[in-house]
């Protein structure tokens, strides 16, 4: 098979989360074991980060990669969902997993996949870490995929773990209250392993100090000791903010990633960089700060925050729960505009009604949907909206809604796009 005839067998064969939901999400960590003792157990041949969180994991991830790659390490880096490409998925030093590698590893491990069926991700995974022992990397940053506990990243045993936040999302699968939620995303704390939490917050607090309790992990809620100011930059595509440490010394960083929710997950980045230090790695303060300032450019992460055009300016954000949202119609209020217009997609599995309560009524609404059997109608979406006072058109695809905008808007107004990362997936400028 070539690699798009790979790509289609792994499509067809394997129950895919991100396409089709509920029924490709597995409560079983076997078929990743099995996996990973057939390639030989390739997750114990090096170093590793873990990060989960309801939102800012994939942010965090991206950006600690960075940091380790200015440091000189070879950094291995897994996140998902993929935005354009399957490749996305598995880098090392910014550079995506070769087609080759993709054919090659399927080719390989074919018969025994069909033997266990394992999902897409549980398939995703192993040929992560088989490719990041391989390569040799010092070290890989591993983005949690779903919850924690049972997710298929959660073989390994890294040197530090990361949590980012608890919000409600994925409910159906992690617990409907928010104590719940965080015992799923605990279940990466590993025995002796510290365990950075970027959020306190009342109802999970207690739940991650009991557990690293239980596993004798030292636990940091970073919030509490590190404070992040933002400061008013001058410097085109950088957020300027200023760190203070638990010692009340200051450190000046400018960030190329420009969410305004980029402040929660700062606390978390930096007590990690100052972890690892302690963990026998060697990163410098101008490490830490090249690394914050360079994030798109060496990782290639995309779609957070992400400006696609100036005149009218139109960004698109990959948030896609209620969390992210209020944090996103917050920063939406402070750019100075005359007009908001905004194109939504979402998945069905979502709090849609609970997104769209944030969402400000005087804005026009274009509502679409993404191309995969998850995405919620357009057509439903609107209604939903209607009925909550968000007038607007229908319009399939994202790109005929965002060109439609762009004609309608003046200069000053604003365009916003997002709602699902799957929607933000089919714009065709990213």
């Amino acid at each position: 098979m070539n690699y798009q005839e790979t790509l289609d067998y792994l499509y067809k064969a394997l129950p895919m989360f991100q396409r089709i939901g509920a029924a490709a999400f597995k409560k079983d960590l076997g078929p990743t074991i099995a996996l990973c003792n057939h390639l030989g157990n390739p997750e114990t041949k090096f170093k590793s980060i873990h990060v989960a969180g309801t939102n800012g994991k994939g942010s965090t991830s991206h950006a600690l990669a960075s940091v380790l790659q200015d440091a000189g390490y070879k950094v291995g880096l897994y996140t998902s969902p993929h935005l354009k490409s399957f490749t996305e998925r598995i880098r090392v030093n910014g550079k995506e997993i070769t087609q080759e590698a993709v054919v090659e590893f399927v080719k390989n491990h074919k018969d025994f996949m069909e033997e266990i069926s394992p999902s897409f991700f549980e398939m995703t995974v192993a040929l992560a870490f088989d490719y990041f022992a391989n390569e040799n990397v010092d070290i890989a940053v591993v983005e949690v995929g779903m919850g924690g506990r049972l997710d298929s990243t959660n073989v390994i045993t890294p040197l530090l773990s990361i949590i980012t936040n608890i919000g409600l999302d994925h409910v159906q699968f992690l617990g409907t209250t928010l104590e719940e939620i965080a015992g799923e995303k605990a279940g990466i704390i590993k025995e002796g392993v510290p365990v950075i939490i970027g959020e306190t917050q009342k109802e999970t607090s207690p739940v991650f100090t009991q557990i690293s309790r239980e596993r004798n992990a030292s636990i940091y809620f970073s919030d509490q000791l590190i404070t992040v100011h933002p400061e008013t930059s001058n410097i085109p595509n950088l957020k300027e903010y200023i760190l203070k440490n638990g010692k009340g010394e200051q450190i000046t960083i400018q960030l190329d990633l420009l969410g305004a929710y980029q402040i929660k997950n700062l606390p978390a980045i930096y007590l990690a960089f100052e972890q690892l230090n302690q963990l026998g790695l060697f990163i410098s303060e101008e490490n830490f700060k090249r690394g914050l300032s360079n994030i798109t450019q060496r990782t290639g992460l995309k779609g957070r925050w992400q400006i696609l055009s100036k005149n009218p300016l139109t960004i698109c954000d990959t948030g896609h729960n209620k969390d992210a949202f209020k944090v996103i119609v917050k920063q939406l209020k402070s750019i100075p505009h005359n007009k908001l217009f905004m194109v939504l997609g979402m998945v069905q599995d979502k709090d849609v009604e609970g997104v769209l309560k944030l969402l400000p009524i005087e804005a026009a609404y274009a509502f679409c949907q993404s191309q995969i059997p998850r995405a919620m109608p357009a057509a439903d979406l609107a209604s939903l909206a209607a009925s909550l006072g968000l007038d607007g058109i229908v319009m399939l695809d994202v790109n005929d809604a965002i060109n439609y905008f762009q004609k309608k808007a003046g200069p000053d107004d604003l365009i916003f796009v997002g709602g699902s990362t799957f929607v933000v997936a089919e714009i065709k400028e990213l």
